[in-house]
């Protein structure tokens, strides 16, 4: 099994006849995703290297049977595309998107909790699950089909990692970037409870970086909660005292949302935390 997305899953991208829509579509298509449809208002009845373009969400859905969004819509639209796509009852939403403003994202999120939709990101590269389907921008030529579930606010250091697990032989169930801006869709314990509820996977990585308390409570879930083993990184024990370093939710007020801190989270929890990303696999493979 995977969590999120697999072999069955019925993608359609929201702002595909975009550069960048058009371009990770083909490759997510590539893959071996079933990509069914896009939608671009105004372009409707077009065509994407053989994949329709609707003009809405709710035609695409009721012509395709997609069941899953990635959505690479301009910041100032990104609300909007959520509020459609969830008001058409796709099940998944993979917001790719960055820069989009906190207020449109808290009144996007607060709507969704409302509806049967679930969110990742914005700001984030999707997931993939390996050898099943890839929704986002992870470079599916680095991952290998396994049973170490991954869940990471770092677009990057989800490449890096994964390309360190890889190259141990040790493959991935799903791999998701949930995106490093301040309020997101999925979170920590979100993907965590997943992956302890997956019979294929064995284990979970979780990478982590300055700012907020995501990680934090991913510590008290893991310690109350899971039975599987977990390993962390945790970006930023070498960020300047009172510097707001990467992404926009990596804001650290006082002590609270210190690298510091979230590594001691995370040990008094029982999980082994790398210190480089390297050491992150070399600990999986123990």
């Amino acid at each position: 099994m995977s969590i999120l997305i697999d072999e069955t899953t019925r993608l359609l991208v929201q702002g595909i006849t975009g550069k960048e829509g058009a371009f990770h579509t083909l490759r997510n298509r590539a893959y071996g995703t079933n990509v069914v449809a896009g939608v671009t208002p105004g372009k409707g009845g077009q065509d994407v290297d053989g994949i329709p373009v609707y003009e809405t969400v709710a035609e695409a859905v009721d012509a395709t049977g997609a069941d899953t969004s990635l959505i690479f819509v301009p910041a100032r639209f990104a609300a909007d595309a959520l509020y459609e796509a969830a008001g058409s009852g796709l099940e998944l939403l993979v917001l790719v998107t960055e820069g989009i403003p906190v207020l449109d994202m808290v009144s996007a999120v607060g709507y969704l909790r409302g509806t049967s939709s679930v969110l990742l990101g914005g700001n984030c590269p999707g997931l993939i699950s390996p050898g099943k389907a890839n929704v986002g921008i992870i470079p599916g030529e680095i991952c290998m089909r396994g049973s170490v579930g991954l869940i990471s606010r770092s677009g990057t250091l989800t490449y890096q990692i994964v390309h360190e697990l890889t190259q141990r032989g040790i493959g991935q169930s799903t791999c998701v970037g949930m995106g490093g801006d301040p309020v997101h869709g999925i979170g920590f314990v979100d993907a965590l409870r997943r992956f302890e509820a997956d019979p294929e996977t064995e284990s979970v990585v979780v990478i982590g970086e300055i700012g907020g308390s995501d990680e934090e409570q991913a510590a008290a879930f893991i310690s109350q909660e899971m039975t599987k083993p977990v390993v962390a990184y945790v970006a930023g024990l070498s960020a300047p005292a009172g510097k707001r370093m990467g992404h926009a939710g990596a804001i650290v007020t006082g002590s609270s949302g210190t690298a510091r801190a979230k590594v001691d989270a995370f040990e008094a929890a029982g999980v082994r935390v790398g210190r480089n990303p390297t050491e992150v696999a070399a600990l999986v493979a123990a």
